[in-house]
């Protein structure tokens, strides 16, 4: 009986034992004899100058090896150019210790390095640093008229520019008889995965080491270590295969990566550096962003005008940027547009994707408008929604691959009881709770990037697949498996997927919803040349199989089956058998067909509705129930894309009512630095979730036929939320996070 395929199945994750039991290893948990700690000192002031580092006292601390600086850090190539690290913008790279400068809050200005982590801890409290300061801006709000239009450089590739203007927006917009305005703000975020950044840097001698390090890209560690260090790509490694939450925060290299290898080449010795719980507020964060939304419709609800600018936080040396005003007209047809995003450098660290970069703020303003829409015309917001359905991309004038949103709204609305919404703000009630229900639509760009894959048959009859793909708690490891099993037809047991590893054939960085896309396209133009090569050689070996061609064969079953007569078969062990037992194996690129992709529009797309319980009387917001219908292509495993979308979901919660990093803009430094005060969602803040996959059949899109799952389930969560607690108070607000204050 043959075996039933792969791709489609819930899985579970093949590496959840070893998290759970703990036999999992992350980048800080290699024993390695010898090692040595790190602790990073970080600047107290904003902008200005180091004058002193007094250190003699540190030195003088028994088991204190070094302390470095600026004065004493060895030379380094400080190799400078933006694809030196694959996810840097535009600008110069912040490179650590380069010179007396402050640039930055927290700023690293100092590496202790000691013989156990408890003494470079002490060490660096006890490093005495003296300043002098100058003047700086952190505040954007207060800074506007400084914005500039942002440089995109290779950038452009994945985060495109705004859509040109078309028609006559101001006209358009004052001459329609229902118009929404509205004015949005968003707080800054700062990634907090439970695993702590940590680099373990083996030195093995000879300039050659072995890097066990927290990120999404294994090679690009790997370019950043040799390029900044001017040594051999062959000499350094680079290994991830754990990695406890990034989405985002992994995409670039961060500073504990360039103290620990800088200190173990000065000191030929293995060193490891951690950041704590606080320093995890040093680096990289959503930029904080405000947003003008105008809409305009007719009479009968279709849009006429519509009009979207973003003013975001960058750093003053490296233009950071997002897709923010790019969504409205591509889910809306209007005749008369204009978007703007502009960039505002300011004395910070450079922004940092966090999971749906962009498309969770502007959505945001987008959908709350289009709710805001819907009110003053009296139409249900579903309605308006289904009535101004785009059928093609009008911000490019594309066809869409493939796009099921019709089928999200009705599933979605059919399961979480949109019918039973009372149109009026503040008209459902439970006790002394007001009851919302609000919705919106969400979409994400569906790309693919080129990967290479090798894959093998050895001995024993198991497929051989590799990739420097890392697995940031996504299940990247269970859904290449997968695919790797149905291109041959047999066991997921059967498969052996190497990853996570510098030393495996290239990948990109992990992010973007792109990895499923990406790394499964590869390993499927790798298995297509491995079962060519195994049928030459059946070809080679069995006289039977003179004068069938390949396309008359199946792989199923660890054989080689004639497909219109089953009885006809060869093993795939007897094939290695005659090849002396050695493994056979291909190694091949996937790279995507781009000149036939730019015909099309590719995006995931969502249709969310949530329920509200807001306190009258205290204010209190509580979402009780959501519900998440997807489009994204097919899914290879729907439980782990479920669980994709649930912490989507979950993050939507708590960017929408909880996640904010505070700034006090007379110090210039963040306020919140820890898990007490930078505020996250607890169990007893999640309740109802539910997730509906939508039927969706792409044969453009790649040859999976898949969209990601990583962003899609975030980024509709916050307008639906904002806009059911509109439908439960009757208040706007346009503020994220939404605070109880802010409704009292």
């Amino acid at each position: 009986m043959a075996l039933l395929p792969s791709i489609g199945q819930p899985v579970s994750r093949l590496e959840g034992n070893a998290k759970v039991t703990g036999e999992a290893r992350y980048a800080a948990d290699y024993d390695v004899p010898g090692l040595l700690f790190g602790y990073v000192a970080n600047a107290a002031i904003t902008k200005g100058k180091i004058l002193i580092v007094n250190s003699q006292a540190v030195k003088a601390l028994p088991g204190v090896i070094e302390v470095f600086t600026h004065e004493n850090r060895p030379s380094l190539a400080w190799f400078d150019l933006q694809y030196a690290d694959m996810d840097a913008p535009p600008g110069s790279p912040f490179r650590p210790l380069q010179n007396d400068r402050i640039v930055y809050n927290g700023q690293p200005i100092a590496l202790v390095v000691a013989e156990t982590f408890e003494m470079a801890r002490y060490g660096a409290s006890m490093l005495e640093v003296t300043y002098s300061t100058e003047s700086f801006t952190t505040d954007l709000n207060a800074n506007l008229d400084k914005a500039h239009v942002p440089k995109l450089g290779l950038a452009a590739a994945l985060k495109p520019s705004p859509p040109k203007p078309k028609g006559d927006f101001e006209k358009a917009f004052k001459e329609a008889p229902a118009q929404a305005t509205g004015e949005f703000y968003h707080g800054t975020e700062h990634h907090n995965p439970i695993e702590l950044f940590s680099t373990t840097t083996v030195y093995e001698g000879d300039g050659k080491l072995t890097v066990y390090d927290k990120t999404q890209g294994t090679i690009n560690s790997q370019l950043y270590i040799g390029n900044v260090f001017g040594l051999h790509y062959k000499d350094v490694r680079v290994i991830a295969p754990y990695v406890g939450g990034a989405f985002g925060s992994g995409l670039r290299p961060q500073y504990q990566l360039f103290l620990s290898v800088m200190a173990a080449l000065e000191l030929k010795r293995s060193v490891r550096v951690t950041l704590d719980r606080s320093q995890m507020f040093t680096f990289g964060h959503r930029p904080p962003t405000i947003q003008q939304a105008r809409f305009a419709a007719d009479s009968k609800g279709k849009l006429v005008a519509m009009k979207h600018s973003a003013w975001a936080e960058t750093s003053m040396f490296e233009d950071y940027t997002e897709v923010v005003v790019n969504w409205a007209n591509m889910l809306y047809p209007a005749a008369n547009t204009k978007m703007e995003y502009k960039l505002v450098g300011l004395d910070v660290f450079s922004p940092l994707d966090m999971r749906a970069p962009g498309g969770s703020t502007g959505l945001h303003a987008i959908e709350s408008t289009m709710d805001e829409l819907s009110y003053q015309l009296k139409m249900d917001p579903l309605e308006l929604r289904l009535l101004n359905y785009a059928e093609t991309d009008d911000s490019l004038g594309r066809p869409f691959s493939s796009k099921e949103l019709r089928q999200c709204y009705k599933q979605g609305a059919e399961k979480f009881g949109w019918t039973n919404r009372s149109p009026e703000p503040r008209s459902m009630k439970r006790g002394n709770k007001l009851i919302g229900y609000g919705m919106a639509t969400g979409i994400w760009e569906a790309n693919q990037l080129p990967a290479r894959v090798q894959a093998g048959m050895d001995k024993d009859g198991k497929l051989l697949v590799s990739s420097a793909v890392t697995d940031i708690g996504t299940g990247t490891l269970t859904v290449m498996t997968q695919i790797a099993a149905d291109e041959f037809g047999i066991r997921v047991e059967d498969v052996i997927f190497s990853y996570g590893d510098s030393n495996e054939p290239f990948a990109p960085v992990q992010g973007g919803s792109f990895t499923v896309s990406t790394v499964g396209s590869a390993i499927k133009a790798a298995c297509t040349a491995l079962r060519k090569k195994l049928f030459k050689k059946v070809k080679a070996m069995d006289p039977a199989f003179k004068g069938i061609d390949y396309k008359d064969v199946d792989f199923k079953d660890g054989r080689i089956v004639v497909k219109d007569n089953p009885a006809k078969f060869v093993d795939l062990i007897a094939i290695i058998a005659a090849n002396k037992g050695q493994t056979i194996h291909t190694t091949n690129f996937s790279i995507p067909n781009v000149f036939k992709l730019k015909k099309y529009s590719r995006a995931a797309h969502s249709a969310v509705f949530v329920e509200v319980e807001v306190d009258e009387d205290l204010g209190i917001i509580n979402v009780t129930r959501a519900v998440t219908a997807v489009a994204a292509g097919r899914i290879i495993n729907p439980k782990t894309a479920r669980s994709q979308i649930l912490g989507g979901m979950v993050w939507g919660i708590s960017k929408t009512l909880r996640e904010e990093t505070i700034s006090d803009h007379k110090l210039g430094k963040y306020m919140n630095q820890n898990l007490a005060e930078y505020h996250i969602p607890v169990h007893a803040d999640i309740h109802d979730l539910e997730v509906i996959f939508v039927e969706e059949n792409d044969q453009i899109v790649n040859e999976l036929g898949s969209k990601g799952v990583g962003e899609i389930g975030l980024v509709g969560m916050p307008p639906a939320i904002a806009n059911a607690i509109y439908h439960a108070t009757g208040k706007r607000i346009n503020q994220l996070p939404i605070r109880f204050d802010l409704l009292l």
